[in-house]
């Protein structure tokens, strides 16, 4: 039975889509079967992996709109057990396609339902926003990843996020559990990035994953080359912070199981 985790943030730049792509590509490297939704407009998650967005038939969008079933929107990715739902600029629309529909917020998980027994872990890189899409994320989710960049504004708008798991929790999926806190863009040289650091820890303890994402260059550049920082440089820094935050999610999830 898989897990569905979705990586959420409204704010952006925070690494969420770096997160996605590298923490599926890391189980897929560990021989678990991956599935990525990307179900962010900007389709960077799609675009990461290597595939042309403009070439991309079925998507999140088909999914959504409940046009294509999810096994015909899945397509293969270059990188190890990973397979991906892309998503196209046309998921811009459909927000205000959905808005008037019964039961909007439960279009994805109604779509993916049947994907669990397929996948060991179905990961969904969430818009920078909190509107339908996020939230049908939110309600198909079993767990959400929060990427928490370790910046001066870092703890902004993360009670904003939490009050909208809360009521997703109260309203539209009681299961769903905060995965963990990612602390992301780390710079030990920063004074401010180990304050962050220490704040976050300090006020959401267990919550926090033991796993940091340091700022490393080849992180960065990897996604211009269409690849999962695994495939790019397997040496890293990047690569082994999200291997080791592959372990942590696997090992978190055996001691539930």
């Amino acid at each position: 039975m898989g897990k569905i985790i979705a990586i959420a943030n409204q704010k952006g730049g925070v690494g969420k889509t770096t997160t996605t792509v590298n923490l599926a590509a890391s189980l897929g490297v560990l021989e678990k079967k991956v599935l990525l939704i990307d179900a962010d407009p900007q389709a960077n998650a799609t675009s990461g992996l290597g595939i042309d967005v403009e070439s991309v038939e079925y998507g999140t969008y088909q999914l959504l709109e409940h046009t294509k079933s999810a096994k015909e929107a899945i397509i293969s990715t270059d990188s190890p057990n990973l397979d991906l739902i892309p998503a196209h600029i046309d998921l811009v629309a459909i927000e205000i396609e959905l808005v008037d529909k019964d039961q909007r917020e439960y279009m994805m998980k109604k779509a993916i339902s049947d994907l669990r027994d397929t996948y060991d872990y179905i990961l969904i890189d969430c818009a920078p926003s909190l509107g339908l899409l996020t939230l049908n994320a939110l309600t198909a989710a079993d767990s959400v990843i929060i990427p928490i960049q370790c910046e001066y504004f870092a703890l902004e708008g993360l009670g904003k996020l939490l009050n909208t798991i809360k009521s997703v929790q109260k309203i539209h999926n009681a299961n769903l559990d905060i995965e963990g806190m990612l602390l992301t863009m780390y710079d030990s040289r920063l004074r401010l990035s180990n304050q962050v650091v220490e704040e976050v820890r300090k006020h959401f303890a267990d919550m926090v994953f033991d796993t940091i994402i340091q700022r490393n260059v080849r992180l960065s550049e990897a996604p211009s080359y269409g690849e999962s920082i695994i495939k790019y440089d397997a040496s890293s820094k990047g690569a082994s912070n999200y291997l080791n935050l592959a372990h942590e999610v696997v090992k978190k999830n055996k001691e539930i199981a």
